[in-house]
């Protein structure tokens, strides 16, 4: 890969794979972390890519393995709070922030499957593959992730 290629690649999915590790890790510096490292495991990839699809599949997966040792590794820093983590995204409503806030509340196996199904608009197979689920657990971790945000949402009305 050449400098110019690693650049566009750089510039587009940094995000992408920022907000994945954010909802992996529910701290905003390990996030950093992990996209320092999964950009510089692209940087030096002799990997043979197939388009820009095989790019972003290539980085998640890189990010997700990092975000999996950052989790067993004993100096972890404890997860940012969903409160403070609204604090440094802005929303246009207040509903997004209710959203945001229930979302991050979950835990991290069905936050990160939610995230990549209605965020970066991966199939239930796609997630299975990235996240070495069987089809079947990711559809219950989704139909999961949606009904404690359900319960949470409307407590949250309720009030």
């Amino acid at each position: 890969m050449d400098r110019n290629d690693f650049c566009r690649y750089a510039e587009k999915y940094k995000d992408t794979v920022y907000r994945v590790a954010l909802n992996f890790l529910g701290n905003p510096q390990d996030a950093e972390d992990a996209v320092q490292e999964a950009l510089m495991r692209l940087y030096v990839s002799r990997e043979r890519f197939r388009g820009e699809e095989h790019v972003k599949r290539w980085l998640i997966r890189v990010t997700l393995n990092f975000c999996k040792n950052a989790a067993r590794a004993e100096k972890r820093r404890v997860p940012t709070p969903p409160e403070e983590l609204a604090l440094s995204v802005p929303f246009e409503a207040e509903e997004q922030l209710a959203l945001f806030t229930a979302v991050m509340a979950l835990p991290e196996k069905y936050r990160v499957p939610l995230y990549l199904f209605y965020y970066e608009e991966y199939s239930v197979k796609e997630i299975g593959s990235l996240l070495e689920l069987r089809d079947s657990a990711v559809t219950t971790r989704l139909s999961r992730a949606r009904a404690i945000l359900r319960q949470e949402l409307e407590e949250a009305e309720r009030q």
